[in-house]
């Protein structure tokens, strides 16, 4: 049975879980962030510039960058797979994310490519923000490590 004291500690006012900024991230943790961060920030300003020239990609360079994608998430998934409450979860939850996209782009690489749009630029935003809050916290002064 989970103590009442430990249990509210991981809760909100409204009773729902928040994730902690003070949370210390691990040297794995940090490691990670300090790469992923920076990566998903990059990924996401360069294919929404270029978002054009991906329509016309073919099925051996959609399988290709499905491979690299899922190897690197399998690496994360290795180094950091912690399900903890609190910011480090941000870094397993991009390494299964990561591995889970390029596991599809391996499966059905003949499938069509996303075109422009507004569900296109709500995932680069997602991962623009997802790209500069790992860099924050991978970068970030005092993070406990």
């Amino acid at each position: 049975m989970i103590p009442v004291k430990a249990l509210a500690a991981g809760l909100s006012d409204a009773g729902v879980r928040t994730l902690d900024a003070s949370t210390p991230l691990t040297p794995a943790s940090r490691t990670i962030a300090r790469i992923a961060g920076p990566s998903a920030v990059v990924l996401a300003a360069t294919e929404a510039f270029n978002m054009p020239i991906f329509a016309a990609q073919t099925a051996p360079v959609v399988y290709l960058n499905g491979t690299l994608l899922f190897v690197a998430g399998v690496a994360i998934v290795q180094a950091h797979n912690r399900w903890r409450w609190g910011w480090p979860l941000l870094v397993t939850l991009s390494g299964w994310g990561i591995l889970a996209v390029g596991l599809v782009r391996m499966i059905a690489p003949g499938a069509p490519q996303a075109v422009e749009g507004p569900v296109t630029d709500a995932v680069f935003v997602g991962l623009l923000a997802l790209g500069a809050g790992l860099s924050v916290l991978g970068y970030r002064r005092g993070g406990g490590v």
